[in-house]
């Protein structure tokens, strides 16, 4: 007979499962803690469970259940899970230090610890041994301690007791830390501010999360290259300089960013990540930073000075009040999905079974394929998950939160949050991943693409954008649309509505254009450049751009949130690696040698964007109010068309027709009267390139956008 998936349920309650029920003995079940025997009060079962009655648990000892010659330790996870222990232990309450030339006080959350010390370290000194011990006291779970004096400077970790083991832990909370992380420091926040940054504001250009034109981008990346004539290379600070050139005289950096005209950079991770990925006292590896450390706390890497826990703070605020100042909002790429390590994180080491999310077994769910996946549905991880996305809006004056694998967390986490930034600014644009992974979390509660009407004010990443332009992201030589697969016409017209009603044989996947997030590449998988390599080789360079044309094109006409990954609006290559989170700085830099010989398809997408941005019709949030504007268009196969009509969503265009044309030849579309041409395969902009009547010729792999001014119109469906 065999026990096993021993838990701990309730105060009073353990439950094991067992492989035999006719061979179970009760007799031979006994129960322990660390102080020795407890006793069984009563038992139940079904099938294969047995219940175990005892006195009152205490959650500070082990628990073991014995059978024959096996033990089993008691899992405390389901115990956890509970309304019940929630109601007791929850603190609402700030967490992390309040520091005032006064005193600084200390508090943090750990119900299951014995015993917690501060370890106090002098500022600017390496030394391994704390210069002062200092024992905390605890009030139902909650360990505080406030130091007299001005502590400015110090550095500090917790000393945690918990489960007869013992081990040094940095706050969670901590705002400041030294050299890579490794323990807290004490600071005044207010001396961390540039100057005038209490008049700093986020740039007035969008009215609606429709108006928007993301960008992503990496600090590391954007002028790691020699080429990129931006001296602080791979620094928060690098980002703020004006005046950065190539050898071309063409500008790179924020110049660059301001010229091409995107509304928001979203900026791949920034706060403190795994000291094991990159040393920042010696930073010779190359990591995206998809491994959270120190959740509050910018990453030493993309500051000048690590050791000053000062420095990383005031730069990335410069460089903040910088991009707005410059017209462009900030978005961070946040990762509350996961941690660097299941056990030697600090959320683990605090106490173990609450934040991570386990499986029957005790195991680490790992929907995340990282090894564990974060509980947001417990209640303090969810407070802190709100915490620190509060704190980073207040602090830093961030402009949206990009989840990643926003699947991971359950649909009231992501809902609350929306409410309590919304209290800050409504303009806070929050999105994420919404993919559905197979975490310890019913389906019904994951903040997914499949819930998202539980989840109105929160945008996704729109997968079925990305897949019908350039095929199946999990098949490298797959095909979509711009590379001239058939039979996509409906789909295609479907994504440009931003999937968000009805049509035909596709239902809609979204409430508004407002959630649906567009978008054909990012930082993971390959670039739309070496996607077409890999899935066109016989094309030559020109078709390529042609196709890369065609993707931007369809993207910056659709409706709902346009999103670019950095590069790709000139072709930017990986070599061919799809996933290259720590490959070699010379695979994921920005080649700006190549962005100066390939302007002219920058200036097309440039040119594009401040199109969209000139022209309501394309950003409606409403679908309801889209459709009595839209008339589609029959046309060949493989091209789509379809007219925007009566000054759609208020737009200074009485009537505009899109035409995508993904043939490798020409198609003619009739026309009734005389229209106004402004974008075609190598032209866009606000500006009339000619006149047309009667009827237009399409290029191949084109985006043609044409309108009408006059009043009295006959549409003629061809």
């Amino acid at each position: 007979m065999f026990i096993y998936n021993a838990s701990i349920v309730h105060f009073n309650k353990i439950e094991f499962r067992i492989d035999d029920f006719y061979s179970f003995l009760l007799s031979k079940i006994y129960v322990r803690n660390d102080d020795g025997e407890v006793r069984i009060k009563e038992y139940s079962y079904s099938d294969d469970t047995v219940w175990l009655t005892i006195d009152d648990i205490d959650i500070k000892k082990n628990y073991y259940v014995s059978y024959d010659d096996a033990t089993l330790k008691c899992s405390f996870y389901k115990l956890f899970s509970t309304k019940e222990f929630n109601d007791i232990y929850a603190y609402n309450g700030k967490l992390g230090i309040s520091y005032t030339k006064d005193k600084t006080t200390f508090k943090v959350w750990s119900p299951c610890a014995s015993k917690m010390d501060l370890l106090l370290y002098l500022p600017n000194t390496n030394s391994e041994k704390p210069d002062e011990i200092i024992p905390m006291k605890e009030e139902n779970g909650l360990w505080t301690l406030i130091l007299n004096g001005d502590f400015k400077g110090f550095c500090y970790n917790y000393r945690v007791t918990r489960y007869n083991e013992t081990l040094e832990v940095v706050d969670p909370y901590a705002k400041a830390v030294g050299v890579n992380g490794l323990r807290g420091a004490i600071l005044d926040l207010n001396s961390t501010n540039p100057p005038n940054w209490k008049k700093d504001s986020k740039p007035k250009n969008i009215k609606h999360f429709t108006d928007a034109v993301i960008y992503e981008l990496s600090i590391n990346d954007i002028s790691l290259n020699p080429n990129s004539g931006i001296l602080n290379k791979g620094k928060f600070i690098g980002l703020t300089e004006e005046n950065a050139v190539t050898k071309n005289n063409f500008p790179t950096g924020i110049k660059y960013l301001k010229e091409l005209g995107i509304t928001h950079v979203q900026i791949m991770p920034i706060y403190d990540f795994s000291y094991e990925s990159v040393d920042e006292a010696n930073p010779t590896t190359y990591n995206w930073g998809y491994d959270p450390q120190n959740y509050n706390v910018p990453e030493g890497l993309y500051s000048t000075n690590p050791y000053d826990p000062k420095t990383r703070i005031y730069e990335l605020k410069s460089l903040i009040k910088e991009l707005h100042e410059n017209g462009i909002c900030v978005n961070l790429d946040v990762v509350f999905n996961h941690l660097w390590n299941a056990k030697e994180n600090n959320f683990e080491k605090l106490f173990p079974e609450y934040y991570l999310r386990r499986n029957d077994d005790n195991s680490f769910s790992n929907g995340t394929g990282c090894g564990n996946d974060t509980a947001s549905e417990h209640y303090m991880f969810r407070k802190f998950i709100l915490d620190s996305v509060k704190y980073w809006a207040h602090e830093y004056h961030i402009d949206g939160f990009r989840f990643d694998l926003m699947g991971i967390h359950d649909i009231d986490t992501m809902n609350k949050l929306r409410e309590e930034l919304d209290d800050i600014d409504k303009n806070i644009m929050m999105y994420g991943e919404g993919w559905d992974l197979s975490t310890n979390l019913p389906s019904s509660k994951k903040a997914t693409i499949a819930n998202c009407s539980k989840m109105p004010n929160v945008a996704f990443f729109n997968d079925v954008v990305r897949d019908t332009l350039k095929g199946n992201v999990f098949s490298s030589t797959d095909i979509g649309f711009i590379s001239g697969k058939p039979e996509l016409e409906n789909r295609i017209l479907f994504t440009s509505l931003a999937c968000s009603f009805d049509l035909d044989e596709y239902r809609k996947i979204f409430l508004s254009p407002l959630q649906s997030v567009n978008y054909v590449t990012c930082h993971d998988n390959s670039t739309l450049y070496d996607r077409l390599l890999a899935s066109k080789p016989s094309d030559d360079e020109t078709t390529r751009i042609s196709r890369i044309k065609l993707a931007l094109g369809i993207l910056l006409t659709s409706q709902g949130i346009p999103f670019l990954h950095c590069g790709v609006e000139f072709a930017r290559t990986k070599f061919g690696v799809e996933n290259s989170y720590n490959s070699p700085k010379e695979i994921n830099w920005i080649d700006w040698e190549l962005r100066d010989k390939n302007i002219s398809l920058v200036n097309y997408v440039k040119n594009l964007i401040d199109f969209r941005k000139k022209h309501s019709a394309f950003r409606f949030t409403s679908s309801e109010s889209f459709k009595k504007h839209l008339q589609p268009l029959s046309l060949p196969k493989n091209a789509v068309g379809y007219i925007l009509k009566n000054n759609a969503n208020n737009d200074v265009f009485k009537d505009i027709m899109i035409i995508y044309n993904a043939n490798n030849s020409n198609i003619t579309v009739p026309l009734n009267g005389t229209w106004n041409l402004c974008i075609d395969k190598n032209n866009a902009g606000n500006e009339k390139i000619k006149e047309v009547s009667d009827s237009y010729v399409c290029e191949p792999l084109s985006v043609n956008v044409l309108y009408k001014n006059n009043e009295d119109i006959f549409f003629y469906i061809i």
